[in-house]
C-alpha cells in the first residue's frame, strides 16, 4: 500500500518515496497543447502547488517520473524548456520598503536553479533579465509558473494602504510577462483570489482564466471516483456517503470535488470525521470584513452573485461573498442564465464548512466562546426529542444572555436581521441537513431542518410588535406539503421583537 502524500507538493518526492499520486497529467497535457497563458483560482491546500510542480517536471523533460501516468507516451520529453518557477507562498509581512528585496530574494532561487547570474537589485528588472538570459542560455522559449501570486496582498488586506501599494508594485512585476511574449512558451499563474485583471494584470489581456471552465473543473481536488478508485485499499469499512457529506461538494463545473487535504488527513487519523481543512486556516479576515457593514447571515450563506462580483475582487472593493467563494467557504451550486447576464447560486459546500463557518459566525454575532458547545448540545437534544417547549426556553435564555453581554453594546445588535441571524447560525451549526429559503411551489420556507424521523419548518420575522402571522404564513402557503413523507413535521412561527430583543411570539403546530 502506497504512503499518503500529506503536505507533499513535489512530484519527484511523491514518485521516489512511493507515495500515492492521483494522476492529473491528462489535464496538464490538454492545457499545454491548447494554449499558452493561464490563470487558476482555487482555495488553499487544494493541490495547486503540486499541479504546478507537475507542469515543471513535464517541461523539464523528466519522463521517468511519469511512467504509468497518462502523459508518459503522449508528450515529447526530449523537448526541454527552461522553467521559471516562482513561489510567493511565504507571503510578505515586513515593512513596505523591504518588499522589493523580498521579491528579489525569491527570484534568487530561480537564478540558482537555472545557473544564471543577474546583477540588478530591482525585482522587476531581475524578472526581465531572467527571461532573457534563460532564453539565450538554453536556446528555448521559457516557461513561467507562478504559485500563490496573491499571497503578499492577501497577507496585508487589513492594512489597505499597504495592500494597495503591494498590488501596484506587483502590477509592474506581472507586466513583464506581457512585454516578453516572443520569449515565452507557457505561463500558468495560480492563487486563492481573483484580482481584477485591470488592477493587477494590467495589459495581460491574453491570460485565460480557467477557474470556472468546466473542461478543467477537476484540475485540483479529488473527485468521488478518484477517492473510490485510488484510495480503495484505505477505505475498508468506511461509509462513503458520509465522507461525501462531510468533505465533498466543491463545484467548478466539472465533477464535484473534495479538498485533498481533508481526505488525506481523514484516512491518516483513524478515519475520524473532523474539520481538518478548516483547522489549518486563519479566517480572522472574515470577522474584520463582517465588522465593516451589517450582513444578514442567512442571505450570506445562500447568496446569488453575478459574474461581475465573482470576478471583481480588489483591495479597494472587497465583496465578502466573493471572498467567501474564493477562499472555499462557499461554492457554486447552480449557474443561472438570465437575460441580463450569468448569476451563480452560492452555498456552503459540505458539513465541515457548515459547522465550522457557522460556529465562527456565532462567535462574531454573540461573543460567545465558552457556552457555545453547551447550547448546541442542548439544541440537538430537544430537537431530536421533538421538545418544542424546551427549544423555546433555550432560545429565550440565549437571546437574554446576548442582550446583557457587553460584546453586543454596539451597532451589531441594532440591525433588523441580527436575532434572526443568531437563530439561523445556531441551527445550521448543529450539522443536520438544513435548507435556507427552501423553495416550494407556493413560496420560500425561511428554514427547513431535517432529522431522520422529524422535519422542522421555520418562519421567522423581526417585528416592532407581535403580529402572530409567522405560523399562519406556513399554513396558508402549505409549506409542509413538500415534506409529507411519513415523518413528524413541526411548523414553528417565531417573531423576534426589535425592542425586546427576544422572542415575542412562538407558535407551534404538529402535523
Amino acid at each position: 500500500m502506497k504512503k499518503l502524500p500529506i503536505g507533499i507538493q513535489t512530484l519527484s518526492k511523491i514518485i521516489a518515496g512511493n507515495y500515492l499520486y492521483v494522476d492529473k497529467t491528462a489535464i496538464a497535457l490538454e492545457l499545454i497543447e491548447k494554449g499558452t497563458y493561464y490563470f487558476l483560482s482555487r482555495p488553499r491546500r487544494f493541490g495547486k502547488s503540486l499541479f504546478l510542480d507537475t507542469l515543471k517536471e513535464i517541461f523539464e523533460g523528466n519522463q521517468a517520473l511519469f511512467e504509468g501516468l497518462h502523459i508518459y507516451d503522449k508528450w515529447d520529453f526530449e523537448e526541454r524548456y527552461p522553467v521559471l518557477h516562482i513561489n510567493f507562498a511565504l507571503g510578505f509581512h515586513g515593512p513596505l520598503e523591504q518588499f522589493n528585496r523580498r521579491i528579489r530574494f525569491i527570484l534568487k532561487g530561480v537564478e540558482r536553479e537555472l545557473g544564471l547570474q543577474i546583477a540588478t537589485t530591482d525585482a522587476v528588472e531581475c524578472f526581465q533579465e531572467l527571461i532573457w538570459q534563460a532564453y539565450e542560455k538554453y536556446g528555448r522559449e521559457v516557461v513561467i509558473l507562478i504559485d500563490e501570486y496573491d499571497k503578499p496582498i492577501l497577507d496585508n488586506l487589513t492594512d489597505k494602504d499597504k495592500a494597495r501599494a503591494i498590488r501596484d508594485n506587483m502590477k509592474g512585476f506581472y507586466s513583464v510577462i506581457k512585454q516578453n511574449d516572443t520569449f515565452i512558451r507557457f505561463v500558468f499563474i495560480t492563487g486563492v483570489s481573483k484580482f481584477s485583471k485591470m488592477n493587477l494584470f494590467s495589459g495581460l489581456n491574453n491570460l485565460n482564466d480557467i477557474t470556472l471552465d468546466g473542461q478543467f473543473g477537476n484540475i485540483c481536488g479529488y473527485t468521488h471516483l478518484d477517492v473510490s478508485n485510488y484510495f480503495e485499499a484505505y477505505l475498508q469499512g468506511v461509509d462513503l456517503e458520509k465522507v461525501k457529506r462531510w468533505y465533498n461538494g466543491y463545484n467548478y463545473f466539472g465533477d464535484k470535488v473534495y479538498n485533498p487535504f481533508d481526505i488525506l488527513l481523514f484516512l491518516s487519523n483513524n478515519k475520524e470525521f473532523r474539520n481538518y481543512w478548516w483547522s489549518t486556516g486563519n479566517p480572522s479576515f472574515l470577522i474584520d470584513l463582517l465588522k465593516e457593514k451589517e450582513y444578514y447571515i442567512p442571505s450570506l450563506l445562500h447568496y446569488v452573485a453575478s459574474e461581475e462580483i465573482l470576478n471583481s475582487f480588489d483591495v479597494d472593493h472587497i465583496e465578502l461573498e466573493a471572498l467567501l467563494w474564493q477562499t472555499g467557504y462557499l461554492t457554486i451550486t447552480k449557474k443561472i442564465e438570465e437575460p441580463f447576464g450569468i448569476q451563480y447560486q452560492l452555498e456552503v459546500p459540505n458539513k465541515e464548512i457548515q459547522t465550522s463557518l457557522t460556529s465562527l459566525f456565532i462567535t462574531y454575532l454573540t461573543g460567545e466562546r465558552t457556552q457555545k458547545i453547551n447550547i448546541q448540545s442542548q439544541l440537538v437534544k430537544v430537537l431530536q426529542n421533538g421538545d418544542t417547549d424546551g427549544f423555546k426556553e433555550i432560545l429565550i435564555s440565549l437571546f437574554a444572555s446576548i442582550a446583557n453581554n457587553n460584546y453586543t453594546r454596539n451597532n451589531i445588535a441594532a440591525y433588523e436581521g441580527y436575532y434572526a441571524s443568531v437563530l439561523y447560525v445556531y441551527l445550521v451549526s448543529l450539522g443536520f441537513p438544513i435548507i435556507s429559503e427552501d423553495v416550494t411551489n407556493k413560496g420560500r420556507i425561511d428554514l427547513s431542518l431535517q432529522l431522520p424521523d422529524k422535519i422542522y419548518i421555520f418562519e421567522f420575522k423581526v417585528v416592532q410588535q407581535a403580529t402572530n402571522t409567522a405560523l399562519q404564513q406556513i399554513k396558508t402557503k402549505q409549506y409542509y406539503q413538500k415534506y409529507q413523507t411519513g415523518k413528524t413535521i413541526y411548523l414553528i412561527g417565531i417573531e423576534l421583537g426589535k425592542t425586546e430583543r427576544n422572542i415575542v411570539t412562538w407558535e407551534v403546530e404538529e402535523k
